[in-house]
């Protein structure tokens, strides 16, 4: 009987790695485990390794990216959303006296490489990860912006909201659209076009 049970528990994990109609979860597992692999190397190589052996470029890269993602922030709020600041160094200051400060972990090269490097790992045409990889990038860096902006406005309107906001939420909406992203790149993008069998009418 404990036999049984093994060789059907052993069925059940091949037919879920093998047969077509488990596509999807296929896709989803190796979705999760790509993404995690990521995630904790990434860590480990920043926070263990300090970005050895490139610690230099990274440290380059973060202040560019900083740079980018505060002036872009500051533009937003001050030209679109019409809200009253002081700028001070990375820090922005709201007239209520709640702020926000940039640094480099707000830069969001962590979860552009992870989005890359998915694509990349993932199984696909070659031509089309040429365009859609820099495209998703560009897509996650406004992202990026949209959840400072949005910060802004929880500092603002509703500051006792602040850590959640920034801890829970607008840290998962990364993960949300980077997974919207793979979806679009496994159910359009990356399908191969079906070729029409020729039909002659008699």
């Amino acid at each position: 009987m404990a036999n049984l049970n093994k060789l059907s528990f052993k069925g059940i994990i091949i037919n879920l790695f093998t047969e077509s109609r488990y596509k999807h979860f296929r896709d989803v597992f190796w979705f999760a485990v790509i993404t995690l692999t990521i995630h904790y190397s990434y860590r480990f190589w920043a926070i263990s390794l300090q970005y050895w052996p490139i610690q230099a470029s990274m440290n380059e890269l973060h202040q560019m990216m900083t740079g980018w993602i505060l002036n872009q922030t500051i533009w937003v709020d001050r030209y679109i959303l019409n809200i009253s600041m002081n700028i001070t160094g990375q820090t922005i200051t709201f007239d209520n006296g709640s702020w926000i400060s940039i640094n480099e972990s707000c830069a969001g090269d962590k979860q552009i490489l992870q989005f890359a490097l998915l694509i990349l790992v993932y199984p696909g045409i070659w031509k089309r990860k040429l365009w859609y990889i820099p495209l998703g990038m560009v897509i996650i860096h406004l992202t990026n912006i949209l959840r400072i902006v949005l910060l802004s406005i929880v500092s603002i309107n509703n500051p006792e909201y602040w850590h959640i906001a920034h801890n829970t939420v607008l840290r998962a909406m990364f993960y949300v659209v980077i997974l919207a992203l793979w979806i679009i790149w496994v159910e359009r993008i990356n399908k191969k076009p079906e070729v029409k069998s020729l039909t002659f009418m008699a």
